[in-house]
């Protein structure tokens, strides 16, 4: 019974983030990092225990933002708008996100995940193009994924988050979107290296009813560089 529409799981999404960047920013850098070594069996011990399951429920949140992005996609009505819209989000949630989860200025080891969103989007959007455009079938699948390899290439490159890894997953939901428990097999598959807490996200996924919910206009995408703030912010509360 698919009982959660598209707002009901961004809130999981986005509640399991908030786990994920608060066990890092608070708990790991506000609590386990000025008092490492830790001792085995002593109490920062066990509250580090505590912070790697944290860890792992937030990587629930990224299949969920891939699926969605795909669902973005294929039904928005000006897919340039929606390009700029991440765009702009990634450029502000960068400064919060190094501030947040490494404790600097600049971080160009790891840049937040709107980039790799934003790339993910571009390479659906090429995929498509040359899909539609490329007279023959061979050429244009050749075409095909040498765009996305590109993408991919950048993504690791840049350090986005997850790196060319979240573009397969993006592109796995993609192909496989015309059956829904394939595209969520497939995702799991193509999230391996994260199991076992990410495979939580896909029966939660079999749950999408296809409906959109009630939610409020930008109100997913500020969160992110909102949320980032308030962990920095409660940081340096605790270290003063």
């Amino acid at each position: 019974m698919r009982i959660l529409d598209g707002a009901a799981l961004k809130y999981i999404a986005i509640i399991t983030m908030f786990i994920d960047h608060a066990a890092k920013g608070i708990l790991y850098l506000g609590i386990l990092k000025p008092n490492m070594p830790l001792t085995r069996g002593s109490e920062l011990y066990q509250l580090y225990q505590l912070y790697k399951v944290l860890r792992g429920i937030g990587r629930v949140a990224f299949p969920i933002f891939c699926f969605f992005l795909v669902q973005g996609f294929l039904y928005t009505r000006n897919r340039l708008k929606y390009c700029l819209r991440l765009a702009v989000f990634a450029l502000l949630s960068e400064l919060p996100f190094n501030l947040a989860l490494y404790d600097q200025f600049r971080f160009p080891s790891h840049q937040n995940v709107y980039f790799t969103l934003l790339l993910g989007l571009i390479m659906l959007w090429l995929w498509e193009l040359l899909g539609e455009h490329v007279k023959y079938f061979l050429p244009g699948l050749l075409l095909q994924c040498a765009e996305a390899g590109l993408l991919m290439y950048l993504a690791w490159y840049f350090r986005t988050d997850y790196k060319f890894r979240g573009l397969i997953v993006i592109l796995v939901f993609y192909l496989l979107r015309f059956s829904q428990p394939l595209a969520c097999a497939g995702g799991a598959v193509a999230m391996y290296w994260e199991w076992p807490y990410v495979l939580i996200a896909f029966p939660l996924l079999l749950l999408y009813n296809g409906k959109r919910g009630r939610q409020v206009k930008y109100f997913f995408y500020a969160f992110y560089p909102a949320h980032l703030i308030l962990i920095y912010l409660i940081r340096l509360w605790i270290l003063r």
